[in-house]
């Protein structure tokens, strides 16, 4: 059965961090139709002063941030003695698990432009407090796909066909596909029927189940074996993001997201007491 439309989001404009102005596509009251997934952000800007603030040190506890910048460097920085630079093409996958604090800061190309997107993923409650780990991919590492219409694909996680992406050994066994799609040619994607799944529009435009999805659309799948879209006269290129829910409870406040109030209590606690950061050693992977 293929998956028809559940919902659409546009986002709305929020400001994070010490200033960045960006698009929330869902966030936290969206996201108890999104399990595993709690957020999702698109901080593209060609001005400057939207994202040169960044995200200063802040901690997090319980959850995945899968960082993808499409245009533009951000440097990061974290307890566990991780730094460098994520630039076009590369993609940050940090799990926080029992606690880490880091940086983000948003530092654009030579012409002002700073694009990109950040996915939150839920960990179950097994794993919440797992030894963090860091792991940067680089643009050369994420294999792609060309299909016989011309179809691009860039696997960040999950498999098409005989192409398996670099992200593995992830609890919520997520799909992370780049899809750019020719002119007027219909995309199906086969997908495990309890999975959560949505695309977001990035570039051009087309169709889902007869209904006109464009730049910064976010479809939200109900259940089924598949997916469809169908590019339009420009063609289109989408996100194409699934995983499998957790059907847990969730206790949110901030950067952290656990599954009862006593444990987010005691995270922000040990925070300010100065004993929140469990595995302070960088971690081999």
């Amino acid at each position: 059965m293929r998956r028809a439309i559940k919902a659409i989001y546009k986002g709305e404009p929020v400001t994070e961090g010490a200033g960045v102005k960006l698009r929330r596509v869902f966030g936290y009251y969206e996201a108890p139709d999104f399990d595993p997934f709690l957020m999702f952000d698109d901080f593209r800007s060609d001005r400057p002063e939207d994202f040169k603030r960044g995200f200063p040190w802040h901690p997090h506890r319980g959850i995945e941030t899968i960082t993808y910048v499409i245009k533009g460097d951000v440097e990061h920085g974290d307890s566990m003695g991780n730094t460098g630079v994520i630039s076009s093409g590369d993609v940050q996958w940090m799990t926080a698990g029992s606690g880490i604090v880091h940086q983000e800061m948003p530092k654009g190309d030579a012409n002002g432009s700073m694009h990109g997107f950040q996915l939150w993923a839920n960990l179950p409650a097994a794993e919440k407090m797992m030894v963090p780990r860091y792991r940067g991919l680089t643009a050369a590492q994420i294999p792609q796909t060309t299909l016989d219409d011309g179809t691009l694909i860039k696997v960040i996680a999950g498999q098409v066909g005989d192409v398996h992406g670099p992200m593995d050994d992830i609890v919520i066994q997520p799909k992370y596909l780049d899809c750019l799609v020719p002119s007027g040619i219909g995309f199906t994607h086969a997908l495990p029927g309890d999975h959560t799944a949505f695309i977001y529009v990035i570039e051009g435009g087309g169709t889902v189940e007869g209904q006109a999805v464009t730049n910064r659309d976010l479809v939200l799948f109900g259940p089924g074996d598949s997916l469809a879209v169908k590019a339009g006269p420009e063609g289109i290129r989408f996100l194409l993001i699934s995983g499998l829910p957790l059907g847990e409870p969730i206790a949110w406040r901030g950067p952290i997201v656990m599954n009862t109030k006593a444990e987010l209590d005691l995270a922000f606690k040990e925070y300010h007491e100065g004993t929140f950061i469990k595995h302070p050693v960088n971690q081999p992977l």
